[in-house]
């Protein structure tokens, strides 16, 4: 069956087999991934999905994958990678992006053309499609600010929904609660600026995240969200575990709601960190903290 699963899979996207899940994330954890396509159009997309539903195939679409904690198990089912879906084109003040399109990249061209409003987005090394999936945000402001509208494909129907519709809230939207409906594009609704000032805000900001963020290790950025009453930093900070690790994964000492690969860290090395941070917070100061970061292809989740 899986011979011929292949060659079904051929008929409609590249593919490729037994891939690392650690290769396609930003944390550079997970175990192989039996098939990866690549379709390249909407047409192709569509007769993939159709594939995977009549056969029963479990999927997941990645974009950059940098808020995944991938187990490192084997995922028996089919990554979709949105690589090609990479189009992007502006309308007055409107920016229409394919879900591939990196955000950084069209935070500065948002730039040039002096456009505001994606300034914020600039410091995220991830796809539209996951940025919208999570409704990240950082500086205080989050994507469902800029986004007008969303094209999903569901129910085997292309069509736009409404930012009311998608239910943002914070690091959360419609799309976690329906994870067989796939963003295809996201309509943005920008500001004009002068870009100048954008671009100093920007660089600003950069300058920032260098001197505050570890940058230079894999992370899958801020593991927590932070709670109402108190930023998730200083609770971390407040248990005394700035620099604690556990296997290869270590809390960083730069930044201590970010988690990094320090030295070929396994998933339950970083989740078991996860685990003693949230048990530890809860004990000293009645507060439960919550993972920002999504956990994929875990046996308990």
């Amino acid at each position: 069956m899986k011979d011929e699963l292949l060659e079904q899979l051929k008929r409609v996207a590249d593919v490729e087999c037994d891939v690392p899940l650690s290769g396609m994330t930003t944390l550079h954890i997970g175990g192989p991934a039996k098939y990866v396509v690549y379709p390249d159009s909407t047409v192709g997309l569509d007769a993939l999905m159709r594939l995977l539903i009549e056969e029963e195939i479990p999927y997941k679409v990645i974009g950059k994958g940098s808020n995944l904690l991938c187990s490192d198990d084997p995922y028996d089912g089919v990554i979709i990678r949105l690589d090609r879906f990479d189009e992007y084109y502006f309308l007055d003040t409107d920016l229409i992006a394919q879900a591939g399109c990196s955000i950084i990249s069209l935070a500065y061209t948002a730039m040039r053309k002096g456009l505001s409003g994606l300034e914020f987005a600039a410091g995220i090394p991830a796809s539209v499609g996951g940025v919208t999936f999570m409704n990240a945000g950082a500086y205080r402001s989050s994507m469902s600010e800029v986004i007008d509208s969303v094209f999903v494909y569901r129910d085997q129907k292309f069509e736009w929904i409404s930012n009311e519709e998608c239910e943002f809230s914070y690091r959360h939207s419609i799309f976690h609660l329906h994870p067989d409906w796939i963003i295809i594009a996201v309509r943005f609704h920008l500001e004009e600026r002068e870009t100048e000032e954008i671009r100093e805000l920007m660089e600003s900001r950069r300058n920032r995240r260098m001197a505050s963020q570890p940058l230079d290790k894999p992370s899958a950025g801020s593991v927590f969200q932070n709670p109402d009453e108190v930023p998730a930093w200083k609770l971390i900070d407040g248990i005394g575990y700035r620099g604690y690790r556990i296997g290869g994964a270590a809390v960083s000492e730069k930044h201590v709601n970010f988690i990094v690969n320090d030295n070929h860290a396994t998933a339950e090395d970083f989740l078991r960190l996860v685990n003693e941070i949230k048990e530890r917070v809860e004990q000293q100061y009645q507060i439960r903290l919550h993972m920002e970061v999504e956990r994929f292809n875990w046996k308990k989740q």
